[in-house]
């Protein structure tokens, strides 16, 4: 009984922590959640909870004050988006360490569903490195997956780890089942939230691959000094990564000497690239050789 109320008593004050930097998102066509990343108010939530009606957003505080907000940018290829309340000093949450986030680990998502504010549910990571398909044809990348109840209005709010860091935030659930929920991860978060407040949308170039991370042998994870890489399954016909020559079971190690272990460091690094001509370093049957590619925007709902 002592660890049982020495657990309870954790994850009260790891609610009592972390409630006051979660915030309700209300306008005109429905509500959502979403969390405070600066003391000066700027708000991450998901796209699809804001964009119905931008210019009537409001932020409601965990206090029950309501502050008006403004949409910074979204981005719909992770359903992300940034708002930002009136006012200052608020309370922030970290975003946890993508190594500190495994599989079984206790987890706790608080939001808002059907306005039942500040609710609060408990469960496990269930899986990460999900890809979801979206029925407009987005794909989904990298995500959580969790079985702590998440329900419409939990959107947009956080999933925590014990130390209350935020390992995701609450995005969708499979309609028709039971405790499967997903989450976009910090990781992915990070990156998208930087860029939407530095230029209020996210730039996204594609080398027009699918492609997936895979874990790499020892032996070769030895020789390239990494664990994992993404391997090329597509090649699309007269995209950049077709004109520079990649080719399927491709693994991509690097770009513009930067390591790739996954989908979304793929995605971020191109997001980021400031050229044109990027740098890919390729492992091909075990003999790896650097690429250069011209990368384009992105049109299409393509892995990257």
């Amino acid at each position: 009984m002592k660890l049982l109320q020495q657990l309870s008593d954790d994850l009260e004050s790891l609610v009592a922590g972390a409630a006051p930097a979660v915030v309700g998102v209300e306008h005109a066509r429905g509500h959502g959640t979403g969390l405070f990343l600066t003391p000066d108010g700027y708000v991450l939530t998901n796209r699809h909870v804001v964009m119905r009606t931008p210019k009537r957003l409001v932020v409601q505080l965990h206090n029950g004050e309501e502050r008006r907000a403004t949409l910074v940018g979204g981005d719909a290829p992770t359903d992300l988006a940034v708002v930002r309340a009136e006012g200052d000093d608020f309370p922030t949450l970290p975003l946890a360490d993508p190594e500190t986030v495994k599989v079984g680990q206790l987890v706790m998502a608080i939001g808002n569903p059907f306005r039942l504010e500040q609710s609060v549910s408990l469960g496990v990571v269930s899986a990460i490195n999900r890809s979801i398909t979206l029925p407009d044809g987005v794909i989904l990348e990298g995500m959580l997956q969790t079985d702590a109840a998440i329900n419409p209005g939990n959107s947009g709010g956080p999933l925590l780890d014990t130390h209350g860091r935020v390992v995701g935030l609450n995005t969708l659930v499979l309609p028709y089942a039971q405790g499967i929920g997903f989450a976009v991860s910090a990781t992915t978060a990070a990156w998208v939230a930087g860029l939407l407040i530095q230029r209020g949308r996210v730039d996204r170039k594609f080398l027009g691959i699918a492609a997936t991370a895979v874990n790499l042998e020892p032996a070769l994870a030895r020789d390239t000094g990494q664990l994992r890489a993404v391997r090329v399954l597509k090649v699309q016909e007269g995209t950049p990564a077709d004109d520079a020559g990649l080719q399927p079971d491709d693994l991509l190690l690097g770009i513009n000497s930067r390591p790739v272990n996954s989908v979304d460091d793929l995605q971020r690094l191109m997001a980021l690239a400031n050229d044109e001509a990027v740098h890919l370093d390729v492992l091909r049957k075990g003999r790896r050789k650097g690429v250069s590619a011209r990368a384009r925007k992105r049109i299409e709902p393509v892995a990257a």
